[in-house]
């Protein structure tokens, strides 16, 4: 019997229209049920930078979730979402320590507001969206671990992708997600991407930062073995929006400081399904 749906969690994880609706809408219900849980729980955690500005007071509310995180596991939350999330976690032996990366993740994020090279970028990308991936395989099923690598990589490219995407909103903020020493190297000023002041400088820098997320994409989807793939929909979902997105992003130059590049619901729907009924 699929737990009851849950109005808010649903629409606080995959409102309709977004990309994990349509990567989540061919699912089983209770399956549905587990990732919008997850993702809720996620959403949750990193709404803390939405919301507060001093690290300080972002730190003090991360470790009200860490303790939270193992009250959950030792059947003691209070927090609603964690209290439907944790039968699902129980079922797929999910792991304390990844729910805790989760937040590290966001306290990266808290305290840091600019990267020096990728190395920096991956590392956080691998514990903002990487592990979520990794949790959401699991979730999913899985019977070899390449697939958790595999859901690991498409994790990050889908960081790598938002880092694009988002690049004048990230902007707007105050931050700089693209690696510092990648904007030396072409000849782009962290003042310019500030400002949102394009220039054919960034377009090149931003075609180098689109090439490698869709190699990421790439090298991600080459692990997924052939008997998970079924399973593992959703991922490949959300891979097929985010690499038609990129592409949208090329065709603009890369006008993504001026403006917020996105597909349509339709178009996301169109994707979806093909991707569910021909792989």
């Amino acid at each position: 019997m699929p737990p009851p749906r849950d109005e808010h969690i649903q629409d606080k994880a995959a409102p309709p229209g977004s990309s994990l609706y349509y990567a989540l809408r061919f699912l089983p219900a209770d399956q549905r049920h587990a990732l919008t849980t997850f993702t809720a729980f996620v959403r949750e955690v990193r709404g803390i930078l939405e919301n507060v500005t001093d690290a300080g007071v972002a730190n003090t509310k991360l470790a009200w979730w860490r303790t939270e995180i193992q009250r959950a596991y030792d059947g003691q939350t209070q927090h609603p979402t964690l209290q439907a999330l944790a039968p699902h976690l129980q079922a797929a032996a999910i792991d304390a320590r990844l729910l805790l990366a989760i937040v590290e993740g966001t306290r990266i994020d808290a305290e840091q507001n600019r990267f020096f090279d990728y190395e920096g970028l991956r590392h956080y990308g691998e514990h903002a969206s990487g592990i979520p991936a990794e949790v959401a395989a699991r979730l999913l099923g899985h019977t070899h671990d390449d697939t958790l690598r595999a859901a690991h990589g498409l994790g990050l490219a889908l960081t790598l992708t938002g880092v694009i995407r988002d690049a004048g909103r990230h902007a707007a903020q105050g931050r700089l997600y693209l690696p510092v020493d990648e904007m030396q190297r072409f000849g782009v000023k962290a003042q310019d991407v500030l400002q949102r002041r394009s220039s054919p400088e960034f377009q090149a820098l931003m075609q180098f930062q689109a090439e490698r997320a869709l190699r990421t994409f790439d090298d991600a989807i080459a692990l997924l073995p052939a008997a998970d793939r079924r399973a593992q929909k959703p991922g490949l979902i959300l891979a097929r929006i985010a690499r038609t997105l990129l592409a949208e992003i090329a065709r603009s130059d890369y006008a993504v400081l001026e403006q917020r590049i996105a597909l349509t619901p339709l178009r996301k729907f169109w994707l979806a399904w093909r991707t569910q009924a021909l792989g």
